[in-house]
């Protein structure tokens, strides 16, 4: 048996014994090392997540879709050059026959798992799990758990900046200096764009500043500037409508950021400034290039990360907990093989 956290309903956790996972065929079990925390879990034990509303998720869920760990066992048909070797994975799991499957749209498969969210595939808040091996990435030496949980969500930001269509010496803001903002903004400024962040909380704005960028603002202080790319990052339901206002006309807005209610945004708007407007789900096609990142040293995301605790401590975390002896990121990772003071 192993420990594994688990969302039984709105605002219910535990942490419980189940068995621990063996490889089936095409698949491998890790041992986890890191898993991250995000807004998607936290909506899910808020019971806000849209999945829950649609039946695409029912509880009890065993969340945990950013992780990284070791390989220590292989199914039948697996490589085992697998064995032994740190990995993190692509959440998005499709059936693998469908029209979309098959032209490389996996992550939109409408009979697709995301693991740790939708269609019941556990996740990683557990110190074991199975995966397919379709689905894995190596994490290269000298990248360490760390910097590897940071692979998934990087790999979304990766996808907003890339369809935000900015060239170096361009001008990008991100509204919302959250993980995947931040993250946006980091990968941006690896191209030499020029990034702008808008944020809401002093605190906000301050480590944004603390990190490097410069040009962060809030609403009363951001200035009137040619926007050539818009990326909304945030659960604000007015913010997508914002992004539009602001881009540049014939430029993009990227939508990334999920509401817990429904955004209005005027498609007239839309037409007249001739913008292209571009939405992201999951990280499945950013994940290689992130790593390639990542192992150069043209980013680091571990100044994100606020602290580490474990699997006793990850309902504090869920409703927004924060200790004062924590780092200021807004990214907390789990390891599921600690003890629940680790974090403190």
């Amino acid at each position: 048996m192993m420990r594994a956290f688990v969302i039984t309903g709105p605002r219910r956790t535990d942490v419980i014994d189940v068995p621990v996972p063996t490889p089936g065929p095409d698949q491998v079990v890790i041992d986890v090392e890191r898993a991250g925390v995000c807004g998607t879990d936290a909506e899910i034990y808020a019971g806000d997540m849209v999945y829950l509303q649609s039946g695409e998720t029912t509880y009890p869920v065993r969340i945990g879709h950013e992780f990284c760990g070791v390989v220590s066992e292989v199914g039948d048909g697996v490589d085992r050059t697998w064995l032994d070797q740190r990995v993190m994975a692509d959440v998005m799991v499709g059936c693998g026959a469908c029209e979309r499957c098959r032209s490389g749209r996996h992550h939109v498969c409408a009979r697709r798992h995301e693991i740790g969210v939708r269609d019941g595939w556990p996740g990683a808040l557990a110190e074991q799990m199975s995966l397919p091996v379709k689905g894995l990435h190596r994490v290269p030496e000298p990248l360490d758990p760390t910097v590897g949980a940071f692979v998934e969500p990087s790999g979304n930001a990766y996808r907003a900046v890339a369809s935000a269509d900015v060239d170096a010496g361009e001008r990008l803001l991100i509204l919302g200096p959250g993980t995947i903002g931040l993250l946006a903004g980091l990968i941006a400024k690896a191209k030499g764009v020029e990034v702008h962040v808008l944020g809401v909380t002093d605190a906000s704005v301050e480590f944004a500043r603390s990190i490097g960028f410069e040009d962060t603002w809030t609403a009363a202080t951001l200035p009137t500037l040619q926007w050539d790319a818009v990326i909304d990052a945030t659960n604000d339901a007015s913010m997508p409508a914002t992004a539009l206002d602001l881009v540049e006309v014939g430029r993009r807005v990227v939508y990334i950021g999920l509401a817990g209610q429904p955004s209005r945004v005027d498609t007239r708007t839309i037409a007249l400034k001739d913008v292209t407007v571009v939405g992201v789900l999951g990280a499945s096609a950013g994940l290689a290039p992130v790593i390639e990142l990542f192992a150069s040293g043209a980013v680091d995301p571990r100044p994100l990360l606020a602290a580490t605790v474990g699997l006793d401590d990850v309902p504090f975390v869920l409703a927004g907990g924060r200790r004062d002896e924590w780092r200021p990121g807004p990214k907390v990772h789990v390891d599921p093989r600690t003890s629940p003071a680790a974090g403190r």
